[in-house]
């Protein structure tokens, strides 16, 4: 489904290579709402998306950490597929604000919050290239099992609900994130 809305429960491989990650996310939404409804508890359940910034570790293996140490080396950007594959980034402080809000003014049902605007993984590439002044190409290599193709939160209730919505660019929160990359001196 997309954009996604909270009301959709997903379409994973449980046994796949992704498997324990997608479903380890719906065993904590489903535990908490056990908890919520048996123990009569006051729970939230966020559903982040693609949360970037600085503090991430260089080599965690997602793909803004990537593109960001391999552009500063000067190094061939990596892409999984045709990169035509979206994602919505959102930066970290927009995420933070999110999820305060959603603990002091939401409910027990699940709330995305995330960057409703999508980036196909080529544009991300450009960006990060032109940002960091890197001279890298592109290499394409196959695309893991069960990537998702498309990835955008519906925000609808985070912003009805909470008054919330991200306002740091992707442009802005690349730049400093890429300041915190070079301060570690990983190009």
């Amino acid at each position: 489904m997309h954009p996604q809305p909270e009301s959709y429960w997903g379409n994973v491989n449980p046994v796949g290579p992704r498997g324990v990650y997608d479903e380890a996310k719906r065993f904590a939404e489903a535990i908490t709402m056990a908890y919520h409804r048996f123990h009569g508890l006051d729970t939230r359940i966020v559903r982040i998306f693609n949360t970037y910034g600085p503090r991430m570790r260089p080599h965690d293996g997602r793909v803004v950490s990537n593109f960001i140490v391999q552009a500063l080396k000067n190094e061939s950007l990596t892409v999984y597929g045709d990169g035509r594959q979206t994602r919505s980034f959102c930066y970290v402080d927009d995420l933070v604000e999110g999820i305060i809000r959603l603990f002091e003014r939401g409910g027990p049902d699940p709330t995305n919050v995330g960057n409703p605007i999508e980036f196909t993984v080529r544009q991300l590439a450009a960006e990060v290239l032109r940002l960091t002044g890197g001279r890298g190409s592109l290499v394409e290599r196959p695309l893991p099992v069960d990537d998702p193709k498309v990835r955008q939160p519906d925000i609808t209730r985070a912003r009805s609900m909470l008054g919330w919505e991200p306002v740091v660019s992707l442009e802005e929160g690349l730049q400093r994130t890429i300041d915190y990359f070079r301060r570690l001196n990983v190009g």
